[in-house]
């Protein structure tokens, strides 16, 4: 083993409270402990750390308790049945496990656990990388052990399994989809085996349930680089499985003066130019969702070439059935809708002649996502033609100053009429009801299209006209 490296590796960890009263506990009690996992692939990736995994040759409760006392934490959680325990520690989430042995019903994920050798419980891990482990035994502190030519396999950037990986996948499915993701956080490389593995096994994610596998596909949206994860899951067919709407963009011509790409290509590639940009998901998930309706909506128009019209409100439209069979957070719906409803917006208002209400209807439509849509259309903009891609710039900019213009003129920020439901009410003689809205309603549109100004005194005088013929009605 690299002398060099188990140096490092001391020195990253020997500073750590909470490694220290680890080993100092494993030599009172005189068990074999071992950090392992993710913990140690971050230490020689020199990655930052959040999760620290304690393996214990041993009871993983007690000995958590144990530390835990060390470290004066009271709450700790214990999963007796499974052998493990975790607490938080200074921002560190800490998880201690007993070495198992683990074996599965194909008709569930949940495993039948029992205890286990070092050996046993290393062999089970889900990929190579992940099954280095650091002793920190105070006799051998510091020293790694490498079954399975982990090291190997970080320095080569290749993502491989410990085992056949069709029995890896029939174990845990979800290991699939944790492939593709690691592939993407690290820019590795996955090995062809697991790809073929994964397509012949894919069917078997139905055994997972949703929230799991969608946890692992944001995460996958949430890497540098989201594009690397999404073709896998693409190339070995898991895409079909986990979200067939993106899958079946690909192959979808588009008209060559704007995109160089068929929809799902272009899509990796506003995907990828927006994560430059930005680490909210739901702003990167906007940007894989915003072409959605392509595929249903496409038509062939003489002259034109392929044509997508109505797909914004399409894509908006299906956002919903998504959301809930995805179980994606439903507070993120509205936000989703907005972008991809209004995403080609901008654009169509480059033109020089589009007027004022125009622009007002567009920024109270947009509200306070204006900026977060800004963003979303111009990594759209993936032509390989750079003069095409100063000129679509251009034109986003040319809106935002009509927009910083109007905005200054009109102080749309925070729109909505003037005049309160509450004195309609009073002034109209009525009861809350859908004529108060509707009355609302006259006013606000008044203001869009430039009939009166933005302000009360016009918004009054306006009401004092119109109220008799919605009152009439």
């Amino acid at each position: 083993m690299n002398q060099e490296l188990e140096l490092y590796i001391k020195e990253k960890i020997s500073h750590l409270k909470v490694i220290d009263t680890i080993s100092k506990v494993a030599e009172l009690v005189d068990v074999e402990v071992y950090a392992v996992g993710g913990f140690v692939r971050d230490i020689i990736l020199n990655r930052e750390r959040n999760d620290l995994d304690i393996l214990v040759i041993g009871n993983g409760t007690d000995f958590a308790k144990n530390v835990a006392d060390g470290l004066g934490i009271t709450n700790v959680s214990y999963f007796k049945n499974f052998g493990t325990a975790h607490f938080d520690y200074q921002g560190m989430n800490v998880e201690f496990v007993g070495a198992r042995k683990e074996s599965y019903d194909r008709n569930t994920r949940k495993p039948i656990v029992e205890d286990g050798t070092f050996d046993e419980d290393i062999s089970r891990r889900d990929f190579t990388i992940n099954t280095l482990a650091i002793s920190l035994n105070k006799n051998e502190f510091g020293k790694l052990t490498d079954k399975y030519d982990g090291l190997s396999d970080i320095k080569n950037k290749r993502i491989k399994t410990p085992l056949n990986p069709l029995k890896t996948f029939d174990d845990d499915p979800l290991r699939i989809m944790r492939a593709f993701r690691f592939a993407s956080q690290l820019n590795f490389n996955v090995d062809e085996s697991i790809i073929k593995a994964a397509y012949e096994m894919r069917n078997r994610l139905s055994i997972v349930s949703q929230e799991r596998t969608t946890d692992e596909f944001l995460k996958i949206l949430t890497s540098p680089k989201p594009s690397v994860g999404l073709k896998l899951l693409f190339d070995s067919g898991v895409l079909e499985i986990v979200f067939p709407e993106i899958a079946i963009m690909a192959g979808v011509d588009q008209r060559k003066d704007y995109h160089h790409k068929d929809v799902f290509l272009h899509t990796l590639q506003v995907v990828d130019n927006i994560s430059k940009e930005t680490e909210n998901v739901w702003l990167r998930f906007a940007a894989l969702v915003h072409d959605i309706a392509k595929p249903p909506t496409k038509k062939f128009v003489e002259g034109i070439g392929w044509t997508f019209h109505g797909h914004e409100d399409l894509g908006a439209r299906m956002m919903k059935k998504i959301f809930h069979r995805m179980k994606l957070p439903l507070h993120q719906l509205d936000y989703i809708q907005k972008l991809v409803r209004l995403h080609l917006r901008p654009i169509a208002l480059a033109k020089e002649e589009v007027t004022d209400s125009a622009i007002r209807r567009f920024v109270v439509n947009a509200g306070e996502d204006l900026e977060d849509l800004i963003v979303l259309c111009r990594a759209d903009i993936t032509s390989k033609n750079p003069i095409k891609v100063e000129k679509y710039l251009g034109n986003y900019e040319r809106v935002m100053q009509k927009v910083r213009d109007v905005k200054e003129r009109d102080q749309l920020r925070e729109f909505q009429s003037p005049v309160r439901g509450e004195e309609i009410m009073q002034i109209c003689n009525l009861k809350p009801s859908r004529k108060v809205g509707e009355i609302k309603t006259a006013i606000e549109e008044a203001i869009l299209d430039g009939k009166i100004g933005n302000n009360y005194e016009e918004a009054f005088k306006y009401l004092i006209e119109i109220k008799d013929q919605f009152l009439e009605n």
